[in-house]
């Protein structure tokens, strides 16, 4: 499985921003999730959807992310939507198809995905 990410940029406060992530190969069963990091920060997770299209998300976005999936085009999308300062981070996608991987999401456990995009940049300025 390859991740290949896009539609990150530069924002002014209170913007939005779509990302996309397309994967190749066979992905109907696939658990994907967007994450990001931020200079200096751990990775976090953002945003999960489960292959049967359950959704999770951080605290810190919720009510302003959206995740949703495209089947038919093998894309993930992020919809962000009132951006702040501190959405500012790289953002990467990343999928697995074994269930137990997301147990902890949005943290990471001790197994992390097998896949994972190259990130794409957003930044939001004040």
């Amino acid at each position: 499985v390859q991740l290949v990410e896009s539609g990150g940029g530069s924002v002014e406060v209170g913007g939005s921003i779509t990302l996309s992530c397309v994967h190749s190969g066979p992905g109907s069963s696939l658990y994907m999730a967007w994450f990001r990091q931020a200079p200096g920060k751990e990775r976090e997770g953002v945003a999960y959807r489960g292959f049967l299209a359950t959704t999770r998300y951080a605290d810190s976005v919720k009510g302003r992310f959206t995740i949703s999936k495209e089947n038919r085009n093998n894309t993930l999308f992020l919809q962000m939507n009132n951006l702040k300062p501190e959405d500012t981070a790289m953002y990467y996608c990343a999928a697995d198809f074994r269930s137990f991987v997301w147990d902890s999401f949005p943290l990471l456990g001790a197994i992390e995905p097998d896949y994972w995009g190259q990130g794409t940049q957003v930044t939001v300025s004040s």
